[in-house]
């Protein structure tokens, strides 16, 4: 199983002492903790992605392409990679090149984010989030897997003998998420594919996530990539800790209050009871974790978001530790202990190209659009 952390990328002011960092100093921190998060023994570094403020993350590869070269071996991801407002081209193309960069350690989760606007932003219209996801991503699963594409549809241009470039290393895509924190739909789009579902797992009541996962399984049994308990499952989960539970709420309880998201709302003590929020010792991070598999079953990845509403970076840093020194090891033993044979451990590049018997050569003999020709030919 694998564990991390996710960020948001929030430029949040500090209630306890009314300091806003500079978006410099935002992003230096989120590769301050991605470097953490390989030091501390965890897995995975996930960033998100938006276009507005108070968000820094607007080009995910770039951050995970200069991440990739001070790490060996963090795994690095998305959370999420805006599926409805970027060109599936583009995307192919830019994770393929981070896929190479990063020798194999990259995977990426797709989503319609949380931003309204961002679709006239990108010239899209919200009104067609669910359809414009289904069919970029259709698009994209075909550009990394088919060395020449020819394609139309109802968003973009049509395209004719058309090569991504670079092609995926070893001839094996990168994995790909699905995250949603509501839509069926997305559940149903990552069963058809046999691809992974990422439960959100933050703002809503267990129920609901069980629910969104159920299906999911449900649906990729039905599509015949395996059982029900085969299906890959990510969570996220948001915690924080300290020696004693009354220190923690205590640290905690102004940045709650405060946070953009859920600020001046449901009290800390109903949010924490009412969603996977944990805000106390170790053990409680650890016992309230795995309860986790008592609703959605056996899983193979989780996140963590630690770094929001204005958390220091000194403060984020510690939570690393006490994650990676004593809440981690625990949870990774007693999940490796639980989980039967045949369920599968979450995807690697390393096992994707097992699975496909070996690398394949990426030349391609697409025709060039200049000479009408295929590169023998043109010889």
């Amino acid at each position: 199983m694998q564990f991390g952390v996710f960020t948001v990328g929030d430029v949040t002011v500090d209630p306890t002492n009314g300091r806003l960092p500079s978006e410099h100093e935002r992003i230096k921190a989120m590769v301050a903790i991605a470097l953490k998060a390989e030091e501390v023994g965890l897995d995975v570094f996930a960033t998100g992605e938006h276009h507005n403020p108070p968000f820094v993350p607007s080009s995910p590869t770039t951050m995970l392409g200069h991440i990739a070269a001070r790490t060996e071996r963090l795994l690095l991801s998305t959370a999420t990679t805006l599926i409805t407002t970027n060109d599936p081209v583009k995307i192919a193309e830019d994770y393929a090149m981070l896929q190479h960069l990063a020798d194999g350690r990259v995977d990426l989760m797709m989503g319609r984010g949380n931003t309204g606007p961002v679709y006239p932003w990108f010239g899209q219209d919200i009104r067609n989030g669910i359809p414009l996801a289904i069919e970029n991503y259709d698009l994209l699963h075909r550009l990394w897997r088919e060395d020449v594409v020819d394609w139309k549809g109802r968003f973009r241009t049509p395209l004719q003998s058309f090569t991504s470039t670079p092609r995926p290393l070893d001839g094996v895509p990168p994995f790909v998420w699905h995250g949603s924190i509501r839509s069926p739909e997305i559940a149903e789009q990552a069963a058809y594919y046999g691809d992974g579902f990422f439960a959100n797992h933050i703002f809503w009541p267990k129920e609901h996530t069980q629910r969104m996962v159920a299906l999911y399984r449900q649906r990729f049994a039905h599509y015949g990539h395996g059982s029900a308990d085969q299906a890959i499952v990510g969570l996220g989960g948001q915690v924080f800790m300290r020696k004693n539970s009354q220190d923690a709420v205590r640290e905690f309880r102004p940045y709650f209050d405060n946070a953009p998201v859920y600020g001046h709302g449901p009290s800390l003590e109903e949010f924490t009871r009412e969603t996977p929020l944990t805000v106390g010792s170790p053990q409680q991070v650890i016992d309230r974790t795995l309860g986790f598999r008592e609703y959605v079953g056996d899983y193979q990845r989780q996140l963590f978001l630690m770094d929001h509403a204005g958390l220091p970076l000194k403060t984020v840093l510690e939570q690393l530790d006490i994650l990676g020194e004593e809440v981690v090891p625990v949870l990774r033993k007693e999940f490796d202990s639980l989980r039967p044979a045949h369920v599968p451990e979450a995807p690697t590049h390393a096992s994707l190209l097992a699975a496909a018997g070996g690398a394949k050569d990426s030349t391609v003999h697409a025709v060039d659009d200049v000479t009408g020709k295929a590169p023998e030919e043109a010889r």
